[in-house]
């Protein structure tokens, strides 16, 4: 009978120290993700800044490139290739306009809600999945 008590109580003990264990491994698996979420927040927004420079480099490039095609075009007598010359210059032109317009006014972008997938490479061994997913 005795021996039968202290099993009973083994069996709780460990019940328990399972339990806690658990919920340590949960508790360092939250605290995993919200480290995730940061650090996949902080490199979208790297990789925007990248691509919103690229689109300022790509927009002062092309307004060069216009404003020189258009003195060229000014050069040319009257006739069919100034015509096709001005044309381009004013698609050109709206191009640019819409390259402008979105370098003009930067804002800090909002990542989206990312995906398991997005996560993963800043969890390091953790599952994006949950503590016990491997």
């Amino acid at each position: 009978m005795q021996e039968v008590g202290l099993r009973g109580e083994a069996a709780e003990r460990k019940r328990l120290a399972d339990q806690q264990a658990r919920e340590v491994q949960q508790k360092r698996w939250e605290a995993a993700m919200q480290e995730a979420h940061v650090a996949y927040a902080h490199a979208y927004r790297v990789k925007q800044l990248g691509e919103q420079a690229d689109t300022w480099y790509q927009a002062r490039r092309l307004t060069e490139y216009v404003a020189a095609v258009g003195v060229h075009a000014t050069s040319l007598p009257p006739g069919q290739e100034r015509t096709e010359v001005e044309a381009w210059l004013a698609f050109a032109d709206a191009h640019l306009q819409n390259l402008t317009e979105s370098v003009s006014a930067p804002k800090l972008p909002t990542p989206p809600k990312p995906s398991g997938d997005d996560l993963k490479p800043f969890l390091g061994h953790w599952s994006p999945y949950g503590p016990r997913s491997y």
